[in-house]
């Protein structure tokens, strides 16, 4: 059976290569739409001096980024069939870029900070190229990595919580690692399910592969700034 819908056009739950290919085109349209409201979100922040504000008070803007991230993530999931995912999709991604700014700011006082960025927007232009590539190209269904990846972002998530109330810098340093090493797989799983048929809403794709992006930039910048950063 899989041989004969692969021979027709059709991937999983029948979806066609005509239909894949619209979702993956409107999923990178809205993807590149959406890296809009990030950068407007963290120049506002900054312009405002909100970064500063909330690293003055990290546990009210880790409640606040918890609220707000899983609270318009909902909504988003529970609206992707409408205009209205689309609208809270561009503002999720504004939320984002107001929360990065906390790092662009620190960043941005170190002497080779603006160049850190560069390296760091570089840096995760050429993994999406390449995770994107690979996505495409392989012709197997990957779904059956997505236990794996999931267990792997849970870690990331629940240790990142962990070193927040108890740092420990071997522990942050392997953290970050492992971030940038989950969500750049994450990048070929999501596309590869968009390939294969298995995801067919480009809101949910478009948020998917936007929360790989945003985590593969934040790892790179913290692990330059940690290696590279010239703080005289």
């Amino acid at each position: 059976m899989a041989e004969l819908q692969t021979v027709s056009g059709y991937g999983q739950g029948g979806v066609s290569s005509i239909e894949r290919n619209k979702v993956l085109r409107n999923t990178y349209t809205l993807l590149a739409m959406s890296l809009i409201p990030t950068i407007a979100g963290a120049w506002l922040a900054m312009a405002l001096g909100l970064d500063k504000t909330m690293l003055k008070s990290p546990g009210l803007t880790l409640i606040l980024f918890l609220v707000g991230a899983f609270g318009l993530m909902f909504a988003i999931e529970r609206n992707k069939n409408s205009g209205l995912g689309v609208a809270l999709l561009l503002v999720f991604t504004f939320f984002m870029g107001i929360m990065l700014s906390r790092m662009l700011g620190v960043v941005l006082g170190m002497k080779n900070g603006a160049a850190l960025i560069m390296y760091s927007l570089g840096g995760t232009a050429a993994i999406f190229a390449s995770m994107a590539a690979l996505g495409t190209m392989i012709k197997k269904d990957l779904s059956s990595m997505g236990k794996f990846l999931m267990v792997g972002a849970l870690v990331v998530f629940f240790g990142g919580l962990l070193s927040f109330f108890f740092p420990m810098p071997a522990l942050q340093m392997a953290l970050l690692f492992m971030c940038l090493g989950i969500f750049s797989l994450y990048m070929m799983y999501d596309i590869n399910r968009i390939v294969q048929g298995g995801e067919t809403n480009y809101v949910s794709a478009t948020l998917g592969l936007y929360l790989d992006i945003y985590n593969v930039f934040q790892s790179l910048l913290a692990i330059l700034g940690i290696f590279g950063g010239d703080r005289d």
